[in-house]
C-alpha cells in the first residue's frame, strides 16, 4: 500500500508545482479600472517589440525603460478597448478574415506563408488575429471619437488655402512628445519643459533619436522610434512646419510647445515642392434618359440624329437646351464646367479622354442614360479649387485629429484607475 500512496503524493506534488508555475505566469502586472494586464501579455508584447526594434536596427533601450514603455502601451490599449466595448464597437469574422488576407497580400504571401512567417517570429495565427482585431477596434474607436471632437470650419479652410497655397513639401519625420495634460498647472508645464530640455541634452550628446524616443516619448509611436513617416508640411502645426523648414536632414528642432505638450521633431528626408499639376477638360453634354416610354434604341437614335446635326454645323449648346434630360446643365447649354476626367464615371471618362478640343464623342452610356459629349478645351493647372478645398479640409482634420488624439488619450489615462505592479513582476 505504501507504493500507491507515494505515487499519489508525487502526483499531487507535481500538480501543485504546475499550478504554482501557472500562477506565476498569470501574475497581474497592472490594474486598469476593472480590468487587468497579465505578466504573460507583457512578456509576449515585449518579445514582439524587441523583434521590431531589432529589425529596424534601433538600439534597445535599457530593459527597465523598455518594460515600462511596453506596459504603458498595454495599459492604453486596455483603456481604449474598454471604451470601444461600451460603445458597442465590434469586428466580425468576415472583416477580420479580409484584414488577414490584406496583410498577407501586402507582404506577397499566401495565408499558409503568412502562418509560417508568424511562427518563425514566435507568433501563432490565433494571437496574430487577436492583435489585428484589437488594432481594428481601436482604429474604429479613434475615428468615431475624432469625428465627434474635431470640427473644420469654412473660415479655417479659407485661411489654410491662403496661407498654404504653396506649402506642398513633404517631410519624413521622427518625433519625441513630452505630454502636458489639458489645463495643467504652471508647475506641471515647467516640469514637462525641463524633461524636454533634458531629452535635447541627450540628443546633443550623441544619443540615438530613436532610442531616446523609445525610452522617453509619450507619443503612441514611441516604440517605433518616434517614426511619423512622410507628412505634408500642411498637416503639421504651424510652429512645427516653420521650424522644420529650416532643418537639414538629420537635424532636430528644439522643444516646440503644441496642444499635446512639448514636441521635438527630427527631419530624415524631404521631397516635393514642385506643385501638383492636373489636366482638366471643359465639357458639355447631352443626355437622353430611358424609361417606360423611351427605350435604349430610341435614345440612341435621337442622339445619333443630334450628333449628325452638330457635325453638320448646328450649335451644341442650342441642341442641349432643347433636348438634354439633365436639368442641371441643360439650361446652360449642357455645360459641365472644368472637370478632372478622373472624377468622371468610367464610361464618360473613356469617351472623352482621347478627344481633342472641339471634338464630339461617339454615343456612350452611363447609369444616367445615353450621352454625347464635347470637349470644349483642355488646360493644365495647379490643383483646382475643389481639390484644394478637399486637401485643405483633410489636412486640417488630420492635424487636429493627431493633436486631439493625444489629448484624448491623456484624458483617458488621467481619469482611469491604474495601479502598476511592475516592480513585483520583476
Amino acid at each position: 500500500m505504501a507504493r500507491p500512496l507515494i505515487a499519489t503524493l508525487l502526483l499531487l506534488l507535481s500538480l501543485n508545482i504546475a499550478q504554482a508555475q501557472e500562477v506565476v505566469l498569470e501574475r497581474i502586472v497592472a490594474l486598469v479600472n476593472d480590468d487587468v494586464v497579465l505578466a504573460s501579455e507583457l512578456e509576449a508584447e515585449l518579445i514582439s517589440v524587441r523583434q521590431d526594434l531589432e529589425q529596424r536596427n534601433v538600439r534597445m533601450p535599457p530593459a527597465e525603460e523598455l518594460r515600462r514603455q511596453v506596459l504603458e502601451r498595454l495599459i492604453m490599449q486596455t483603456l481604449q478597448l474598454n471604451v470601444a466595448e461600451r460603445r458597442g464597437i465590434r469586428v466580425d469574422s468576415a472583416t477580420l478574415d479580409a484584414a488577414v488576407r490584406q496583410v498577407a497580400e501586402r507582404n506577397g504571401l499566401s495565408l499558409t506563408g503568412l502562418r509560417d512567417a508568424l511562427e518563425a517570429q514566435g507568433l501563432d495565427m490565433a494571437r496574430f488575429r487577436e492583435q489585428l482585431r484589437r488594432e481594428i477596434i481601436i482604429s474604429r474607436l479613434r475615428q468615431q471619437v475624432m469625428n465627434q471632437r474635431v470640427d473644420v470650419t469654412e473660415q479655417e479652410i479659407q485661411q489654410f488655402i491662403e496661407r498654404n497655397s504653396s506649402l506642398d513639401r513633404e517631410y519624413h519625420l521622427e518625433q519625441i512628445l513630452i505630454s502636458v495634460p489639458e489645463a495643467a498647472s504652471a508647475n506641471a508645464i515647467a516640469e514637462a519643459r525641463e524633461r524636454a530640455n533634458a531629452v535635447v541634452e541627450r540628443l546633443d550628446a550623441g544619443e540615438s533619436f530613436a532610442r531616446v524616443a523609445a525610452a522617453e516619448s509619450d507619443a503612441r509611436n514611441a516604440l517605433e522610434g518616434g517614426d511619423m513617416g512622410w507628412r505634408p508640411a500642411s498637416q503639421l502645426p504651424q510652429a512645427g512646419a516653420d521650424a522644420i523648414r529650416e532643418l537639414e536632414p538629420g537635424q532636430y528642432t528644439s522643444p516646440l510647445r503644441t496642444p499635446a505638450g512639448f514636441q521635438i521633431y527630427r527631419l530624415r528626408e524631404t521631397r516635393g515642392g514642385d506643385g501638383q499639376m492636373i489636366r482638366q477638360a471643359n465639357l458639355r453634354h447631352i443626355v437622353i434618359e430611358t424609361n417606360e416610354v423611351v427605350t435604349d434604341t430610341d435614345a440612341r437614335l435621337r442622339l445619333q440624329a443630334l450628333r449628325e446635326r452638330i457635325m453638320g454645323g448646328s450649335d451644341f449648346a442650342d441642341l442641349a437646351r432643347a433636348n438634354s434630360d439633365d436639368p442641371t446643365s441643360a439650361g446652360d447649354g449642357g455645360d459641365l464646367g472644368w472637370i478632372d476626367p478622373d472624377n468622371l464615371p468610367p464610361g464618360f471618362r473613356s469617351a472623352v479622354m482621347s478627344l481633342e478640343a472641339g471634338e464630339v464623342s461617339e454615343i456612350f452610356r452611363t447609369r444616367g442614360g445615353w450621352h454625347i459629349a464635347e470637349v470644349v478645351d483642355w488646360r493644365e493647372r495647379d490643383a483646382s479649387e475643389t481639390i484644394a478645398r478637399e486637401e485643405a479640409e483633410a489636412a486640417i482634420r488630420q492635424r487636429k485629429s493627431e493633436e486631439e488624439t493625444e489629448l484624448w488619450l491623456r484624458e483617458l489615462r488621467e481619469e482611469a484607475y491604474v495601479e502598476s505592479r511592475l516592480g513585483a513582476a520583476g
